[in-house]
């Protein structure tokens, strides 16, 4: 990566990936950020010029012909990126929160978690309605192991394959007959303005999506979560639910080699989690549900946090072995 000037004082220069949803995300935040730090969020040059956009470019964006957990698991789109922030060419990062490993490395945090999107995956096809009227053996196409296990406990008679992209690259895949139906993210197509090439969306509650699904990632040095314009894009509604699931996937040392899903939401002053691992094949299914009080005199993230941690360890209890390929 070529090396980038200095920072100018007040400015903030943001990395993030260079799909076109990444782009996307990173430059709604970009605009926010750039808010926060004075300049007209309309005045495109005004905006470039405080919070400057730096495209890195990822393992995982580079190697698209295998599954993530075979080539190094999720931490393969943060990497660089990461790299980046510790050498201080960038000032912050813009992620999909799940991309986001468990674990993150010394002297970087998740600063800020703005308002969530939809977290609900979303069911595509050439034709039926749901993944319930898929005919029998039927061509599905993800590659994610939580999509493919969460599918087969369904449909055990699906055929499921590997499908990697971004997601004009699946949605081709799909167009082209590679697949009867695929499985994305809603968040990322509302983002890219395709939300309406879905056939149906499927209940979290039913079918958690994984942990953190739908929300972004703001990441900085630790030495800069209090800054004020990093205050300014926080929701602590979305934090504390992304508090919850992130911590099932710590307790549940989740990877990409562990099929997790995780759903958080707030109702009348608790927070409710759903967690649940399957075993790679679809045949086994463990799950817990629970909920935490949200006290203000309490700490709420610690809360949000305890109630993952507390549920993701009964469910690896009980999973074991079975829910790691």
């Amino acid at each position: 990566m070529p090396s980038q000037p200095p920072a100018r004082p007040g400015q903030v220069r943001i990395g993030a990936r260079g799909s076109k949803l990444s782009l996307a995300q990173a430059g709604h935040m970009q605009r926010r950020i750039a808010a926060a730090l004075g300049a007209d969020p309309e005045n495109l040059a005004e905006v470039e010029k405080v919070a400057p956009l730096i495209v890195i470019t990822t393992t995982g964006d580079r190697v698209q012909d295998r599954r993530l957990l075979e080539i190094g698991g999720k931490g393969l789109f943060t990497k660089e990126i990461e790299e980046a922030l510790i050498a201080g060419r960038i000032d912050c990062a813009v992620h999909s929160m799940k991309d986001m490993p468990a674990l993150l490395p010394d002297g970087l945090c998740i600063a800020a978690v703005p308002e969530r999107e939809d977290p609900r995956d979303a069911f595509l096809s050439r034709g039926v309605e749901r993944l319930e009227d898929l005919p029998q053996g039927a061509k599905l196409g993800t590659a994610s192991l939580r999509r493919q296990a969460q599918s087969l406990y369904r449909r055990p008679d699906l055929d499921v394959q590997m499908l990697r992209g971004n997601v004009d690259t699946r949605l081709a895949k799909l167009a082209a007959g590679e697949a009867d139906a695929i499985l994305l993210a809603y968040a990322g197509l509302r983002r890219l303005g395709l939300g309406d090439q879905v056939k149906s969306l499927i209940d979290p509650r039913e079918v958690p999506p994984a942990p953190g699904q739908g929300a972004l990632a703001i990441e900085t040095r630790e030495a800069d979560r209090d800054l004020p314009w990093v205050a300014s894009l926080r929701c602590e509604t979305t934090t504390l639910c992304v508090a919850a699931e992130r911590g099932a996937l710590t307790a549940l040392e989740g990877s990409c080699k562990t099929p997790i899903g995780a759903h958080a939401w707030l109702e009348d002053g608790s927070l409710q989690l759903i967690v649940e691992a399957l075993s790679p094949d679809g045949r086994q299914r463990f799950r817990h549900a629970g909920s935490a009080e949200i006290a203000p005199q309490a700490d709420p993230l610690a809360s949000a946090r305890d109630l993952g941690l507390s549920l993701g360890a009964v469910v690896k209890a009980e999973g074991g072995d079975a829910i790691v390929l």
